[in-house]
């Protein structure tokens, strides 16, 4: 266990934000894209070194303006698909009540970025899918504007992109199984309550998940939808539209949670993520915990901490030590977080 300290606005999150940048090319942070790059400068590099079962991989990013080149011991590696997995990563921050009350796109990028972790396939089919998406949505707008335009080369793409679909309804209701499995024994932990289930929601109605089975279900979709999708020019069916809910004993935690209700399921979800990943890869990701404290009364802070302060790397931070019992202090390594400035206690 890891904890920075440090008053608001110090440098606490950056560090955090770093981290995370480094395992998915990306930042944790909501909503638009933020820049990473400081202010006046031009670039940016991350570097960090990581240990998995005794050996070591040295990572970098280099940034300049909205550039990325990523580099494993010095090489570089072209696709990010090659370079996600080398750290895994489950990020809490306040920002992930979103995850319950936002829109879907946010349930669906926190899927896409776990899966992409634990599966370079899903990763590559699911890039796949989203440039036969915008192919056909292109496709769509030439069809509605000329009549004499080739519609079997609609039926090409639309095949095409069926196939990658199966593969991505698959794997997301596979992954939600496994979460179900233990999200309800974590919740309980943490709250004393219990009955809650996440639930797979895809935007076309399912009766299996066989492959022949959302193959002709989808074929039904795209044939009854044909002029609706050519009047709005876009494609109306598939995974790009999933979502998947909260149920507290079959109640909707989107629309009939307490706020104290979401964060703790917030919280049971990605620790549920915890043995997928030891499952599917054979190592513990790298816990980052953004001030998550500030969010939680002390009974729950202290029943999370006894879940996650052993057998696990994480990277905590907090305004002041308060927060955290001092039992879980007596192993952890602390530090001081300043003017961007970081020091070890």
């Amino acid at each position: 266990m890891n904890i920075f300290v440090g008053d608001n606005a110090q440098g606490k999150t950056n560090i955090l934000e770093a981290i995370t940048f480094l395992a998915l090319t990306k930042s944790h942070r909501l909503g638009v894209h933020p820049n990473v790059i400081m202010f006046h400068k031009k670039k940016a590099k991350i570097k960090g070194v990581v240990q998995k079962d005794k050996i070591l991989s040295k990572l970098e990013i280099d940034m300049v303006d909205s550039e990325k080149k990523l580099y494993v011991n010095q090489t570089e590696i072209r696709k990010v698909a090659d370079y996600i997995s080398n750290l895994n990563v489950i990020v809490f921050s306040p920002d992930d009540l979103e995850i319950v009350k936002g829109s879907p796109s946010v349930r669906r990028n926190l899927l896409n970025i776990q899966l992409s972790q634990i599966s370079k396939i899903y990763l590559n089919v699911y890039n796949e899918y989203n440039k036969l998406l915008r192919t056909r949505n292109e496709y769509l707008k030439v069809l509605f504007q000329n009549s004499i335009a080739d519609s079997s080369y609609l039926d090409i793409i639309t095949d095409k992109l069926i196939e990658k679909a199966v593969f991505i309804y698959q794997k997301r209701k596979e992954y939600v199984d496994l979460v179900n499995k233990n999200i309800n024994t974590y919740y309980k932990e943490i709250s004393g309550e219990e009955g809650l289930i996440v639930k797979y929601l895809p935007n076309i109605e399912l009766s299996s998940y066989d492959s022949e089975d959302i193959r002709k279900t989808l074929k039904h979709y795209y044939k009854k939808n044909y002029k609706k999708e050519l009047n709005y020019g876009m494609t109306l069916v598939g995974p790009h539209r999933d979502d998947f809910s909260f149920l507290l004993n079959e109640n909707d935690l989107k629309f009939f949670g307490s706020q104290g209700q979401q964060k703790t399921a917030i919280l049971a979800y990605k620790l549920a993520e915890i043995s997928i990943f030891e499952q599917q890869l054979g190592t513990k990701p790298v816990l980052l915990l953004d001030d998550i404290f500030s969010e939680l009364d002390l009974k729950k802070r202290n029943r999370f901490l006894k879940l996650i302060h052993t057998g696990i790397q994480s990277i905590i931070t907090t305004t002041d030590l308060k927060n955290i019992n001092k039992k879980y202090l007596v192993d952890a390594y602390i530090y001081n977080v300043k003017n961007g400035n970081v020091e070890r206690k």
